[in-house]
């Protein structure tokens, strides 16, 4: 590796852990306030909050790598061209492509990073998060147990206890749910019990009263009751998922027992192909996108007023690749064997870089945009 790989490898990188730094920041804060908001809602700790947040920090970066990428490749032509060191490398005779070695290889280990998490810290993090997740949803009707303060655990249902005895006897228990706008329901009880059971959690109130206010008329009907049981896993909020998370399954799963899969998640051969190639396709995409960067900027010469329209053209050309993305996704998940189309905005990608360093090293090119930098007052 020559020295001018070298500093400019050494710039990319830099700049690339900057812009992931600054991007994982700001996205990671917009989640945040609504994950502390809901973790702390459901009377969990700060610690449990940290854990949540570190989870979720892979599929951040998944997110923010190939646009930290872009931007450190984008930003290392420009400052170069605007130094005029790229202006003095093609002095040198050095063609655009030998130019591009750097951020190619810049590329490809922003390639590695991406592969690391989308085959290994992802699925893994997923994975674990769902636990956590749902050991979290089993603990949380401990947030039901406050003495002496109205609670609302949802919309549309008022609880309260007066007292909690040392052995977890609840004493003068009030209920009243109004989810369903036909009727009341209001229960009270002088004792109450919390039980748990593998299907979730009931509330057994023993000695109390039932009350139901219904019809246009609000016609009132009080029961006595002995002992009555009420499930209260209603209460809390699950988001009911068909089966694992795709992004949990384990890349080897996906690539050996695809037909276990779809009978055990209830997944179809679309969306595993989907996953499993778009795993492989986010990598070429990291290449692409650096590439692109300097493709775009390199076309156009040295000039005072920067590369301003350049960059233009790279973002409208990240943009269109983001926009195929979307386009190929839905034959893909409608059959399996579409699957090549996944790496198809990577490749457009590849190729467009291409296509801007072949230009830009031509003759004719590279005259004409002397003569527009040195026509510029």
């Amino acid at each position: 590796m020559s020295r001018y790989d070298r500093y400019v490898l050494s710039q990319l990188l830099w700049l690339f852990g900057f812009f992931a730094l600054v991007l994982v920041a700001v996205f990671w804060i917009n989640r945040a306030v609504s994950l502390f908001d809901r973790l702390i809602a459901d009377g969990q700790s700060a610690m449990v909050f940290l854990e949540f947040s570190a989870l979720g920090l892979p599929n951040l970066i998944r997110i923010v790598l190939p646009i930290a990428a872009f931007a450190a490749s984008v930003y290392v032509t420009n400052r170069l061209s605007s130094e005029s060191e790229l202006t003095i490398m093609r002095a040198t005779g050095a063609s655009p492509w030998r130019m591009a070695r750097p951020y190619a290889l810049f590329g490809l280990i922003a390639a590695a990073m991406m592969s690391f998490l989308t085959h290994l810290a992802l699925p893994a993090s997923i994975d674990q998060l769902a636990l956590r997740e749902a050991e979290v949803s089993q603990n949380s009707t401990a947030r039901l147990l406050t003495e002496g303060t109205f609670l609302h655990p949802t919309a549309g249902v008022t609880f309260y206890i007066r007292e909690i005895e040392p052995n977890g006897t609840l004493r003068d228990v009030y209920l009243s749910d109004r989810r369903d706008p036909e009727q009341t329901l209001t229960y009270t009880a002088s004792t109450s019990y919390l039980v748990r059971t593998e299907e979730g959690a009931s509330l057994i109130m023993v000695q109390g009263m039932a009350q139901r206010l219904a019809g246009e008329g609000q016609t009132l009907s009080v029961t006595n009751f002995s002992e009555l049981a009420y499930d209260i896993s209603s209460l809390i909020r699950r988001d009911a998922a068909p089966g694992r998370n795709l992004r949990a399954i384990p890349t080897a799963e996906l690539l050996t027992d695809p037909e276990g899969l779809v009978a055990r998640e209830g997944r179809t051969r679309g969306e595993l192909a989907e996953e499993l190639h778009l795993r492989f396709a986010r990598a070429l995409i990291c290449v692409s996108v650096a590439l692109i960067g300097y493709g775009a900027l390199i076309l156009g010469g040295h000039s005072r007023f920067g590369v301003w329209r350049q960059i233009v053209l790279a973002v409208v050309l990240l943009i269109l690749l983001e926009l195929l993305r979307g386009v190929v996704t839905e034959p893909v998940m409608a059959d399996h064997r579409a699957w090549p189309l996944i790496y198809l905005p990577a490749l457009v990608g590849l190729a467009i870089a291409a296509v801007m360093l072949q230009v830009s090293g031509r003759p004719l090119f590279r005259s004409l945009s002397l003569r527009r930098a040195g026509a510029a007052p």
